[in-house]
């Protein structure tokens, strides 16, 4: 079985599952028009949904 990703965009909502060609697809496309889009496993993706919690990664 594939491991499916999901995206989750900066109004956080979540997109459907996807591959992972497809997930880095969508993002590059999101990045184009400025925008910031995070990448996770649908596992994950569900988890966040269910709390309405995501933690955006800080670069140091």
């Amino acid at each position: 079985m594939e491991k499916k990703y999901v995206i989750i965009k900066d109004d956080n909502s979540i997109s459907s599952p996807m591959s992972k060609k497809e997930a880095i697809n969508k993002a590059k496309e999101y990045g184009k028009d400025e925008k910031s889009a995070y990448i996770v496993s649908e596992k994950e993706g569900k988890r966040i949904q269910k709390e309405g919690k995501f933690n955006k990664p800080e670069w140091k």
